[in-house]
């Protein structure tokens, strides 16, 4: 029942009380009533009175009700947003730690054929949840997909970007280790501002770039600081440039590429992620993993392919908790989650691994997240002042640039 609802309820109950209430009056047979003009409007002042208290309770008792099913709804919009951020968190940290367990793998060293396999999957549930779309239209919201091949052909540069993106931070992953993986891939915002200048002609504020430069610091500071420890791997460290540049080189394509799918980000995954199985085809074969696969052990083992398929469907499931914690907070909220979120993660991989760090490592990450969450912070202040942009336009670039980042991993 809705709250006008109530309300009329209320009102109809008071009015049938006040009409009991005057037939009763009109029926008394006391003389005074009925003696003189100063009676009559006795009674009728009296009336009056009745009725504008009748409704004056009546209006008090609907203003609690709404009062009550305003805080039923904050309770309920607290709960959905919790529940939200705690499902992103929980797929994002998981699917890091499993995909560094299968990248860690020291029988199998093919981290293409790990990521290529994830492509399939990928596919795999979008031709899925297109079906069950269809099957159960109020349950299931997905966009009906069919492969086009000039689509395909259109999407093709912004691919060869995804497979650099995706492959170079699942390897950034497995040469440096969950713990040092924020430092290790955390120059995506200074690229960012670096070649939208170069390509997009994009300037960036001062304090924005005073953003990036804590950015910096905190990378070199930490890349010290791991050094010191003699676990600091430098092909992770580039690995990890490379996955950076090539996420920020993500977000510029994809801009161009999505006013030919229509706006819509599944139809961007399902396009990349077919491109890509094709094009790791012949990157599985150059670089001998297939070779690797026709010796490894476990080739034939369930438990194997079963955590290569649940790391398949946490890539896939990231995108779609990610959209859903941006729907129901914000851009920047999403931002300042994923921040806090890589901050947890580090601290898990650190107990985890029983690690002993420095005070200057743990600065160093500091430095890293607060630079990003305050770059998040000063631009989207820039959006809301400038009237031609579309707060939305953040929310898909951060879908499909940022968290296609965290898919690969």
């Amino acid at each position: 029942m809705t709250a006008l609802t109530k309300q009329q309820s209320c009102l109809a109950f008071s009015y049938r009380q006040f009409a009991g209430l005057e037939r009763r009056i009109s029926s008394c047979k006391c003389p005074s009533f009925y003696s003189g003009s100063f009676s009559s409007s006795a009674l009728m002042n009296r009336t009056q009175l009745k009725r504008s208290s009748i409704l004056r309770m009546a209006l008090s008792g609907s203003e609690m009700m709404d009062r009550d099913e305003s805080r039923e709804t904050f309770v309920f919009r607290a709960v959905r947003i919790a529940a939200v951020v705690a499902l992103y968190w929980f797929i994002s940290i998981t699917m890091v730690f499993l995909n560094n367990h299968l990248l860690d793998n020291k029988d199998l060293d093919a981290p293409l054929f790990v990521t290529f396999y994830q492509c399939v999957v990928t596919v795999a549930l979008c031709w899925l949840m297109q079906l069950l779309s269809k099957m159960c239209p109020r349950l299931i919201d997905f966009p009906s997909v069919r492969f086009d091949v000039k689509l395909s052909r259109e999407v093709l540069p912004l691919s060869i970007v995804f497979i650099g993106m995706i492959t170079f931070n699942n390897l950034c992953l497995k040469h440096l280790g969950v713990a040092f993986y924020t430092i290790g891939r955390s120059l995506s915002t200074v690229f960012n501002v670096l070649l939208s200048y170069i390509i997009l002609k994009q300037t960036t504020s001062f304090r924005a770039l005073g953003c990036c430069g804590i950015i910096l610091g905190g990378f070199w500071l930490g890349v010290d600081q791991e050094g010191i420890t003699g676990s600091l791997s430098w092909t992770g460290i580039f690995f990890g440039v490379l996955a950076s540049a090539c996420v920020s080189l993500n977000a510029i394509y994809t801009k161009k590429v999505m006013p030919a799918l229509d706006g819509n980000i599944w139809k961007l995954s399902y396009y990349n992620n077919i491109n890509a199985c094709v094009l790791f085809l012949p990157l599985i074969l150059v670089f001998g993993e297939l070779g690797q696969l026709i010796k490894f052990s476990r080739l034939t083992d369930i438990s194997f392919w079963g955590m290569m398929t649940l790391g398949g469907v946490f890539g896939f499931a990231i995108g779609y908790v990610t959209g859903l914690q941006i729907k129901y907070t914000s851009p920047l909220t999403h931002n300042v989650s994923g921040t806090a979120k890589a901050c947890t993660q580090t601290v898990i991989a650190v107990v985890y691994n029983s690690s002993t760090k420095t005070l200057l490592w743990w600065t160093s990450n500091m430095m890293v997240l607060g630079g990003s969450s305050a770059y998040t912070w000063v631009k989207s202040l820039e959006m809301k002042k400038s009237p031609n942009t579309v707060p939305q336009d953040s929310a898909k670039e951060k879908l499909l640039s940022g968290d296609k980042e965290n898919q690969a991993v």
